[in-house]
């Protein structure tokens, strides 16, 4: 899942003067410092902080929808059924998505 826009990184890229944006995997991204003639990665209090002001990625946003109207479903499902094993499913995909939203450094 991806946590950052690349949009939000480029911009913070321009701000502070980093060149070159290279993104490497799902959240991994480099740039050349100013003055440096190697790439670096860009700084997790950076990420940390463009995370803070910006919220949740798009991707993060149409995982955390479908989790709850998955859970609606299920709940609408279980009650028709008699049968909790919908909310057991609906639990499943919720603890998942929930774990993935979280972003490690």
């Amino acid at each position: 899942m991806k946590h950052y826009a690349e949009e939000w990184i480029s911009e913070w890229c321009q701000e502070n003067g980093w060149t070159d944006l290279v993104v490497a995997g799902y959240d991994t991204y480099w740039a050349f410092p100013p003055g440096a003639v190697m790439p670096e990665p860009i700084p997790s209090k950076a990420l940390r902080l463009i995370k803070a002001q910006k919220g949740l990625s798009a991707e993060e946003r149409l995982w955390a929808i479908a989790s709850v109207l998955g859970a609606m479903v299920a709940a609408i499902v279980s009650y028709v059924m008699k049968c909790p094993m919908p909310m057991v499913a609906a639990f499943g995909f919720c603890a998942v998505t929930v774990g993935q939203l979280e972003v490690e450094d």
